[in-house]
């Protein structure tokens, strides 16, 4: 009852006192960005729905079932190991990614670059738009401490994949898939230009490699051969400036089969006591250039520190990795005196991308699009320009990764510190994933054709030890298909008429555990 001496007591309007977090609040996905986490952390683990406690997928790498999955899933897509310059060995690299390479303060999806498309009648107005990207530049660089979960990496070694097997195997422990992949040292010249400049093309490939390895693998080792060439020219060289060095301490510091490099060749000065450190080392090096007149071939007698030795064009390596069933895309162009010109060009021969993003704390510029289509910038020369509008223009992917070689030291960026939008990364799924399909069919077709020992190791290559390791001979037909490569494939594209008709090609053939081809009757 209500009497006339009765208040009714409202609850007070109290304001939650909530502690602010460092670096912000969580930002909610879109619904486009949700479609896009799906798409990508479907293809990063497996499917286990057929599956009631755990799963193996084409690279062995187990998943357990109803596991959480984090939103800050990374892919590392550029790492080098001593297989070229690294200092960290494939396994080393794997379990770097797992244990220390995954704590970064980031605020997750950074922009890299801040394009505007202006009129070139009021530079006031740039002079503004400058101002207010540095300063966002700054307010994005406040962060707190995410943790990053490496699921992704490739190993993208200079001119060799060598080390691939190896990092698979460790990855497997970890619940890590490796990409396959490989950076190729290539030149860029201009018709009727006696200049020219290296230019370093990445290639990503699926599971099983390149779909013409032999092709790919001859490419390479032609490479090698000049960098042998270069290495010991170095060494000649510095001898002659009496700066002693023997071949022998350098291929020492390379590793048994590794090509030798300038990095190795700096590293041995260092050691001998030449200079104080690889800085000096490679100013020392820098210095002994020379001017060549270049050559309308498929590979340039190339300099490269005054030394040199093969390096094809960049258009023919492009043309090849599209030949094998491989991803094209330029590396760090920002290191490019002249990256307009090369990345047209590059395009035209089927350029699928090039690195945007990057975590090394510089900005990466701002450029400014004026109405007759050139570019303007306001930054000084030793800031970097940036390449999102140029990747725009062109159609092109955009992507990056740390470069990381395990030198040390504050300059260098760690392993996933480049954490990439996941609109991105699905871009960069929804391109390549055709392509690694065809690659896997291309190469299931030319051992269904000719079951040899030969086409047996191009399906094997990166997945042998856990393929013949069963206790079990496998049937070719299924188990080729679905439990070598099926994981790395939708549901859809494994049933698809085209694999279903490679399974019936392979049907009468099984592997035993020396893994020779023998008819099923007879196992």
């Amino acid at each position: 009852m209500v009497g006339d001496g009765h208040v009714e007591k409202r609850p007070k309007d109290k304001k939650k006192k909530t502690k602010k977090k460092r670096g912000g609040g969580k930002k909610k996905m879109t619904a486009e960005q949700s479609l896009a986490f799906n798409s990508v952390t479907e293809w990063v683990y497996l499917d286990q729905s057929h599956s009631s406690s755990s799963s193996e997928d084409d690279f062995g790498v187990h998943q357990i079932l109803n596991r959480a999955v984090d939103n800050n899933v990374v892919f590392e897509l550029h790492s080098h190991s001593n297989f070229s310059d690294g200092y960290l060995s494939p396994s080393k690299l794997v379990e770097r990614a797992h244990c220390n390479g995954v704590e970064e303060a980031l605020t997750g999806e950074q922009p890299s670059s801040y394009i505007f498309g202006l009129s070139s009648e009021d530079y006031t107005v740039h002079i503004i738009a400058l101002l207010i990207c540095l300063l966002f530049h700054i307010l994005t660089s406040r962060t707190g401490n995410v943790k990053l979960l490496v699921k992704v990496l490739a190993l993208t070694d200079h001119d060799t994949m060598s080390g691939i097997p190896e990092a698979i195997e460790t990855a497997r422990r970890f619940g890590i898939k490796i990409i396959p992949g490989v950076e190729i040292s290539t030149i860029f010249s201009q018709r009727g230009s006696e200049s020219e400049e290296p230019v370093h093309i990445l290639a990503y490939y699926s599971s099983c490699g390149p779909s013409k390895y032999e092709e790919l693998e001859n490419f390479l080792a032609n490479i090698r051969d000049g960098r042998f060439l270069r290495a010991k020219d170095m060494i000649l060289k510095l001898n002659k400036l009496k700066l002693p060095l023997k071949w022998e301490h350098v291929a020492k510091i390379a590793g048994k089969g590794v090509a030798p490099g300038r990095l190795h060749v700096a590293r041995a000065m260092v050691e001998a006591g030449h200079v104080e450190n690889l800085k000096h080392a490679f100013a020392d090096i820098s210095m002994m250039g020379d001017m060549h007149t270049p050559h309308e071939t498929d590979y340039k007698v190339s300099v490269c520190c005054g030394c040199r030795g093969s390096q094809p064009l960049a258009e023919v390596a492009v043309e090849l990795i599209h030949r094998t069933s491989g991803l094209a895309v330029l590396a760090h162009p920002w290191a490019l005196k002249n990256p307009a010109a090369i990345i047209r060009k590059l395009k035209d021969v089927g350029l699928h991308g090039l690195e945007v993003y990057r975590s090394d704390g510089k900005l990466v510029g701002v450029i400014f699009t004026l109405q007759d289509g050139s570019l303007f910038s306001l930054l000084p020369l030793t800031v970097l320009f940036a390449y999102t509008d140029l990747a725009d223009t062109y159609g092109l992917l955009k992507l990056g990764g740390s470069d990381y070689h395990g030198r040390g030291g504050h300059g260098e960026s760690e392993l996933g510190s480049v954490k990439l939008p996941v609109l991105v990364l699905n871009d960069f799924l929804k391109v390549a994933r055709p392509i690694w399909c065809g690659a896997i069919k291309e190469i299931l077709e030319s051992y269904a054709d000719e079951p040899s020992d030969s086409n047996l190791s191009h399906i094997t290559r990166y997945g042998r030890g856990k393929m013949l390791k069963r206790n079990y001979p496998l049937n070719c037909g299924k188990g080729l298909v679905d439990e070598c490569l099926s994981l790395w494939l939708t549901n859809e594209e494994r049933q698809s008429a085209e694999f279903e008709a490679i399974k019936l090609k392979l049907s009468h053939v099984s592997i035993n555990q020396g893994g020779l081809n023998v008819p099923i009757e007879s196992v």
